[in-house]
Order: C-alpha cells, then structure tokens, then sequence
C-alpha cells in the first residue's frame, strides 16, 4: 500500500470512528460514569480520539514492518555466519538463494553487492581494487534505498506526539474558559456549578488524552528510533565484514 494512501485512510477511518465514539457510543452513557465525563469533554474528544486512533495505527505498521519484514525470515547472525561459509567456498549462487531466502534489510543490502561482484569477479579488464569500489557502491546505493523504509512513519510518530499534546492544551484551555465564564455568571450570588463542572471536566478530559496520545508517541517513537539504530548498525557491520572477506579473496 503507498504510504500517502496508507495515511489518507488511516486519518479518514480514525476519524469516523472517533466520532461514533464521542457521538454515540460516549454520549448514551449513563451521567456520572467516566465514559460520560469523557463525553463531555466537547468536539475536541473527537479529535483526540482521532489521533489516538492513528498513533495505534502506525505503532502497529512500524512493528510489522521492523519484525517481521526488515528482520527477515529467521536470525540476522545465523544468516550471516552460513552466508560468509558460501562466500568462503566461492558459492556465490548459493549467497544470493540465501539472501532471497532470508529477505530483510540486511539481506537485501548484501545481495546487492553480492550480485554486483559475481557480475565483475571475472572481468580481466577490471582492477581488484574497481571491483571492491563497485561492489561497494552497490550495496551504498541499495542501503540508500533500504533505509527510508526503515525510518518510515517515524516522523508521523513525533508529529503525532507534538499535536496530541496542543490539542489537549487547547481543550484545557476552552474548559478552563467555560469554567470562568461559569463563575462570572452568577445569578442571585450562586455560581452556576453544574456549568463549572463541564468546564473543569472538559479542561481535565483533554489534558489527559492529550498527554496518554503525546507520551505514547515519543515512547515508541523512541523505541523504533533505537530499533532503526540497530537493524542500521547490524546492516553496516555486515557489509564491512563481507568486504573484508573479498579483499582477502582479491589478495588486497
């Protein structure tokens, strides 16, 4: 699925589904319970909920995505040991089958400078030193390519993090604002306190999804940072082991 797709329908879906919970579900809940409170927390729920909607949405993405799809099929380190066994023995057609086989970031990116050597290993025409420059350039362009789908989704995860916690400081303020209004209005010396509940209940309604969806996004924004980290240096370790190994076979 493309990615501005995957977001269009991610917001559009979050939406509705935000605003039957605020506006139906929320709403025909009994006075006094928390589901009511939080109905009462006004329009701005909606957008809340929206966000919390989304920001579940793309936790989820990003863990598929790292887990299960740039790890590969099975373990990067045992992987790697029985792909430096073919590449010790010169079985450069079984290192590319264990690359397709493995899938992930980090098979992709060696067999791309896999390929690209068995493509020039028997050029007479080409130095030892061009064929490593080669080799290397292909695996730069296709780490190049690896990496954006990596980190995809990552700033969404911060941005989200950054609007929830605004949206909430906007729904205290407009609580806090009723709040006020409802004491300045007093008819007969008695402040209108069923008014300056739904004030303090809005602002406190807000504030407090506003800061469950703004600490969730920097948690596992965070978290898949560190992921990206690893799967970047796991990548990146493997690769200067590879060339080494070619050096070796290149008498360089």
């Amino acid at each position: 699925m493309k990615q501005s797709l995957f977001i269009t329908l991610n917001t559009l879906i979050s939406f509705v589904i935000g605003y039957v919970t605020w506006g139906v579900v929320l709403k025909s809940q009994p006075a006094g319970t928390i589901a009511h409170s939080v109905y009462q927390g006004g329009p701005l729920v909606v957008v809340l909920i929206t966000i919390f909607l989304m920001l579940i949405a793309f936790v989820v993405e990003r863990f598929i995505s790292l887990y299960k799809v740039a790890k590969g099929n099975s373990s990067v380190q045992i992987f790697f040991k029985k792909l430096v066994t073919l590449l010790q023995s010169d079985d450069y057609d079984g290192a590319l089958a264990a690359c397709d086989k493995q899938r992930g970031t980090t098979a992709n990116v060696l067999r791309a400078g896999i390929e690209r050597y068995r493509q020039v290993r028997g050029d007479k025409s080409i130095d030892a030193e061009k064929k490593l420059t080669m080799t290397q350039s292909a695996i730069d362009e296709a780490n190049a390519l690896e990496g954006p789908l990596l980190e995809r989704n990552l700033i969404a995860l911060s941005t989200i993090a950054s609007i929830a916690t605004m949206v909430g400081l906007l729904g205290t303020t407009i609580g806090m604002i009723r709040a006020f209004a409802a004491t300045g209005n007093v008819e007969g010396g008695v402040i209108d306190a069923q008014q300056l509940a739904v004030g303090i209940s809005e602002a406190l309604v807000n504030t407090a999804g506003g800061l469950i969806s703004g600490i969730l996004g920097i948690f596992f924004y965070n978290f898949f940072v560190n992921k990206v980290d690893a799967f970047n240096y796991t990548t990146d370790e493997a690769t200067f082991e590879v060339i080494q190994l070619l050096k070796e076979k290149e008498g360089k």
